[in-house]
């Protein structure tokens, strides 16, 4: 019996984990078909990528929808309706004749894939108490890091048997594949008695919750170190003389550092709890943003090697911070999770972009743009620690009253 239990409880995790990741691989997986596609629609390059920037603006976008939605439909009706319009633009993509049809239904697969990245969050919250949906969020968050390298990859092997068409093709038989699971595994809760009225809240009220919004601004600056360093390291590499194989290798440790970092943390909180493992990994955090200031800021023109240690220690903060900082946010709203994790689902893609876009502003300046970026991140995560704690300590003052 228990092996049973165990069985479907590991398929319930990969069916989480894919849902985690359908905005990742959605991204990712036609990276290398870039030329063909270009090739295909006559289009110039610049076209081509621009069916990224309509991908992004439709995730961020999609981010505040599906909150409502759920309030209408469910969890399962908001999901299903999701990875409907996800597989329906993936097989409109495999189908387009010209690259405007093509960057328009970019757009509309982000809405669809929004809806995974957004919901389940909201199911594990809901299905499971807090300490049970912190190991949950432990196991998913960490696969995450392996999208960005195993899609590309997966990608290109697609793209050498059936072409570029056929990559938008398997994205659709995944959607498919996601709708069956989410009618099975996924319980209606549309007729949970005082289903409407629970989850009426807007998103201002969400946002006056300081412990809520304090870990979430912890997940968006963490998160925003994270793409000030993606966005730069390629380009340092390069003015540092290093060819591109040795760029794209530069990535393993960091992915796998993350990965640990996921794993890691589940030791960690058994061992101290959830506030004060968060309390050492950010101290971790913040040693690590010293050591990138002190690499890039007052002793440039160094060996990356260093900075390559740090930002894999960073990474492996990163992971093992995220599961907390998610779990204790979302547990604000329990009754209101599919709402709460896209506003913060947002807000975490906005710090992200903002980091990328300054330092890209400041690509000439190479590591020390990355820097500045990094240390702007590590200061709104310590506003961001110290905002988290506020609202506990005005409860604590009424209560004493």
């Amino acid at each position: 019996m228990n092996s049973i239990i165990d069985i479907k409880y590991l398929l319930f995790i990969a069916y989480l984990a894919l849902l985690s990741m359908l905005g990742f691989i959605a991204t990712d997986m036609y990276l290398p078909a870039f030329k063909a596609i270009e090739t295909n629609f006559g289009a110039s390059s610049s076209h081509v990528a621009m069916s990224l920037t309509s991908f992004l603006a439709g995730l961020a976008l999609g981010q505040l929808l599906y909150g409502p939605l759920v309030q209408r439909m469910g969890k399962r009706g908001a999901l299903i309706l999701g990875l409907v319009i996800f597989g329906v633009a993936s097989f409109w993509l495999a189908n387009s004749e010209t690259i405007l049809s093509f960057n328009i239904a970019r757009f509309f697969q982000a809405l669809g894939a929004c809806s995974a990245g957004v919901i389940w969050q909201a199911i594990v919250i809901e299905k499971y108490d807090a300490e049970k949906a912190q190991g949950v969020f432990a196991n998913v968050m960490p696969l995450v890091a392996l999208s960005p390298a195993l899609a590309p990859i997966l990608g290109a092997f697609i793209l050498n048997i059936t072409g570029w068409e056929g990559i938008f093709l398997t994205l659709t038989g995944l959607a498919i594949a996601l709708i069956v699971l989410t009618w099975i595994l996924v319980p209606s809760d549309k007729h949970i008695e005082g289903f409407t009225k629970a989850k009426n809240i807007s998103y201002c009220s969400i946002l006056k919750n300081n412990r809520y919004l304090g870990n979430v601004l912890i997940f968006g600056a963490c998160s925003g170190a994270f793409f000030a360093y993606l966005t730069l390291w390629p380009i340092v590499m390069e003015q540092h003389g290093f060819a591109a194989t040795e760029i794209g290798l530069s990535f393993i440790p960091q992915t796998i550092m993350f990965i640990v970092g996921g794993y890691a943390s589940k030791i960690v909180i058994r061992k101290l709890g959830a506030e004060k493992a968060l309390q050492v990994l950010l101290t971790l955090f913040a040693l690590c943003v010293v050591g990138i200031a002190v690499c890039t800021l007052l002793f440039q023109g160094l060996s990356l090697y260093p900075l390559l240690i740090i930002f894999s220690f960073l990474a492996a903060a990163n992971g093992a911070i995220y599961p907390i900082v998610v779990n204790s946010a979302l547990q604000e709203f329990s009754d209101n999770a599919a709402k709460a994790a896209g506003l913060q689902n947002f807000i975490q893609i906005s710090i992200s972009f903002g980091a990328s876009s300054i330092v890209a502003m400041w690509a000439s300046q190479g590591e020390m743009a990355i820097g500045v970026g990094i240390s702007i991140c590590g200061l709104l995560v310590l506003a961001a620690y110290k905002l988290r704690g506020y609202k506990n300590k005005k409860a604590l003052s009424v209560a004493t009253e």
